[in-house]
């Protein structure tokens, strides 16, 4: 068949986005079950995840053949390509905007019930200069060495953006410890009160956000490994570069309005 004369990518037939939405649909139907104690929700739960993996992974592996292997991404397409990703950062924002809004709704005026003070009274909130602070170094300088791996993917010298990729790599999964551990000798939890629930919901979808972009990072380290990546066409890395980014930003405003300010009497 001959290739088509324009820039564009007329996609070829592809169960993976019916598959995708039934499974993400099984997981969140079992979350649900879960949550009111159904009995089977957690099975279904568990294959929700799992399946949900299984056909992001398929699908993604179709997206890398198609842009390294067949030439389909043409720089048209990766323009395209870019503008949606950063769509899809603009409702990640979005996202975070939310909790951020119910953070400082209750922060800025507490109301009766919380004592008219923040934080309310009985919570013995995180020292911000110890460890919230070491993790800020530690995912500002992750950023640091990303941007130094996508400077030598421009130069052509694949051994030291392996080399500093790697290094982002470790950084992150050194964040997640530091984090989880954090978690662990915590004086609240997320049951106690509205100060609980919104730290919790904010570092702990930051936390997600970070290992999925542990792993958006890591699929990069492995392509560039193989040579999949070039000076002039490596939209992939690109775009886990500008979520890593993303990451760090958020982190940014947590540390300063939620383990500064927000823990400040």
């Amino acid at each position: 068949m001959k290739k088509p004369y324009h820039s564009y990518h007329l996609v070829t037939a592809s169960p993976w986005p019916f598959l995708t939405s039934l499974t993400i649909f099984s997981l969140v139907i079992g979350l649900v079950m879960y949550m009111h104690d159904y009995s089977q929700g957690f099975f279904l739960l568990e294959y929700g995840i799992l399946a949900s993996v299984v056909c992001a992974t398929l699908w993604w592996r179709d997206v890398v053949r198609e842009g390294t292997f067949l030439g389909d991404h043409t720089n048209l397409v990766q323009h395209g390509l870019k503008l949606g990703f950063l769509l899809f950062i603009i409702s990640e924002v979005m996202f975070f905007f939310s909790f951020f809004w119910a953070f400082f709704h209750s922060s800025l005026a507490p109301s009766e019930v919380l004592g008219s003070i923040w934080p309310p009274e009985g919570i013995r909130t995180f020292d911000p200069w110890k460890v919230p602070l070491l993790n800020t170094y530690i995912l500002l300088l992750s950023g640091v060495m990303v941007t130094a791996a996508h400077h030598y993917i421009l130069t052509g010298d694949q051994p030291e953006s392996l080399d500093y990729l790697g290094l982002t790599l470790f950084l992150a999964v050194l964040f997640t410890c530091v984090q989880g551990w954090e978690y662990l000798t915590g004086a609240f939890s997320i049951n106690d009160g509205v100060y609980g629930s919104t730290f919790f919901l904010l570092t702990g979808f930051h936390g997600l956000h970070v290992i999925v972009g542990t792993l958006f990072l890591t699929v990069c380290f492995a392509r560039l490994w193989k040579r999949h990546y070039s000076q002039t066409h490596h939209l992939g890395f690109e775009a886990a570069a500008w979520y890593w980014h993303f990451v760090d930003v958020v982190w940014l405003f947590l540390f300063v309005t939620v383990y500064w300010w927000g823990s400040a009497y």
